[in-house]
């Protein structure tokens, strides 16, 4: 086998401008790297060397917002065939799993004991209302592969529930697969997002919200995901009216998104939560593998995240070809 250091890196990616930041970092390091567009990709499954030292997954969810469905199913595919030859990933399949689906996300908080908002999951129109009368109102129907809250909308009651299904205007998304959920009103209107970097924690910011939306993304800061405007998620939060500050979580917290991020094996990544404002309990209620970090980073959290996520990439190459010692953050 070649040499890793005669291999590029590869950064398989679909959203245009999202990666400017990562693209610098590694430029100014002068570290070879290819964007590999996931969007219009191919590979040989027979291959058994691949072109790249190491991959790094950047694949959204919200692909399909900008016509790249296709992007989101060839991932799992690809990533996979990437660690059958020995290729190492950072955000692997593992974490391609998990990203792509909210029921799975769900299912594993359950398995580590982490409470999450009351949710059942269908795959049909007809199973919408049996699932809401199970739950309390207001309710919020998500769509399984989702980003950018796109495809989240909420109903305080059943019937409004109901006349929303009978004019066929509710959409499950592209797997057909839609959680109803309980909708708990966040004590403050603020959520919480934990940013982790290999299983620990990285920064925490409050995200706080009109009650306008449900796209709480911290890095795009867009109140209605536009498909049409590829920058529209990068306006400023004080132009949008919300406001971002670092935070620092309770320990308990903390010590529950880690376990989270480990046991999914997402080496990079964000968790929202959000505190009850009936009764102080804490809910987590998403997990995001594609850790756009925050806008203004320095000013908000006081350092630049995308540093130290280059260093683990630097970490993770040295470490597979044991080249240099041990990363520690």
């Amino acid at each position: 086998m070649s040499s890793h250091a005669e291999k590029p890196i590869g950064i398989f990616y679909e959203h245009p401008v999202w990666f400017k930041p990562l693209f610098e970092e590694l430029e100014s390091r002068k570290i070879p790297y290819v964007r590999i567009n996931a969007a219009e990709h191919s590979y040989n499954p027979a291959e058994i060397e691949s072109p790249y030292s190491l991959v790094v997954n950047r694949m959204s969810s919200s692909a399909y917002l900008r016509g790249n469905t296709q992007g989101i199913f060839h991932a799992a595919n690809y990533l996979a065939h990437l660690e059958r030859i020995g290729v190492p990933t950072i955000n692997g399949a593992a974490a391609q799993n998990i990203e792509s689906s909210k029921a799975k996300q769900l299912s594993l908080l359950t398995s580590l004991g982490v409470l999450y908002p009351k949710t059942k999951v269908v795959n049909h129109i007809s199973q919408l209302e049996p699932a809401a009368r199970t739950l309390q109102f207001p309710v919020v129907i998500k769509v399984n592969i989702g980003g950018s809250g796109a495809g989240i909308v909420r109903f305080d009651t059943l019937d409004g529930l109901k006349k929303a299904v009978d004019q066929g205007q509710i959409n499950l998304g592209i797997d057909h697969t839609a959680l109803v959920q309980e909708y708990i009103a966040p004590a403050g209107n603020h959520i919480v997002r934990i940013e982790t970097l290999n299983g620990k924690f990285l920064y925490a910011i409050k995200v706080h919200t009109t009650g306008e939306s449900f796209n709480l993304c911290p890095a795009e800061l867009c109140q209605v995901p536009d498909p049409n405007d590829a920058q529209a998620c990068l306006t400023e939060a004080p132009k949008k009216g919300i406001q971002v500050e670092g935070y620092t979580p309770p320990a308990e917290l903390v010590q529950k998104a880690e376990k989270i991020f480990k046991t999914a094996g997402i080496d990079v990544g964000g968790i929202e939560y959000l505190v009850d404002g009936r009764n102080g309990q804490a809910y987590f209620y998403d997990i995001n593998a594609l850790s756009n970090f925050v806008a203004d980073a320095v000013n908000v959290v006081g350092f630049n995240p995308y540093k130290n996520f280059v260093d683990y990439i630097e970490y993770r190459l040295q470490k597979h070809y044991q080249t240099q010692p041990a990363y520690a953050l």
